[in-house]
């Protein structure tokens, strides 16, 4: 897994086209301060193929979640934000309750 930077953000969620009509696959509640999320989306780098991205979030410090079973109901349509302040990132899909804020994430590229 690759550690996502925050200088590296506004790049990042270009790449990835902020998640618009993406689809979350999975989230895991590896430990009280550990996360992973699994995402559907489109890469621009390779002609908006679909691809799927793991999310590990570690010191998680505050965090909303949804049941894995309602995850496929999520509306993606206005995609997510990702974003860096004090040492903290925020993870929030815009249409919904789900968010994760963070010490730190890192990401790994997947097959669709």
């Amino acid at each position: 897994m690759k550690p996502l930077l925050a200088k590296e953000l506004p790049t990042f969620m270009k790449r990835f086209g902020s998640f618009i009509d993406g689809e979350i696959r999975s989230l895991e509640v590896l430990s009280p301060i550990t996360m992973k999320l699994v995402i559907a989306c489109q890469d621009e780098n390779r002609g908006f193929d679909w691809l799927t991205l793991e999310f590990e979030f570690n010191g998680v410090s505050d965090a909303s979640l949804i049941d894995s079973d309602k995850l496929a109901y999520i509306d993606m349509s206005d995609g997510l934000s990702l974003t860096n302040s004090s040492q903290t990132f925020s993870f929030k899909v815009n249409n919904s309750t789900l968010f994760i804020n963070s010490s730190t994430i890192k990401y790994q590229e997947g097959s669709f």
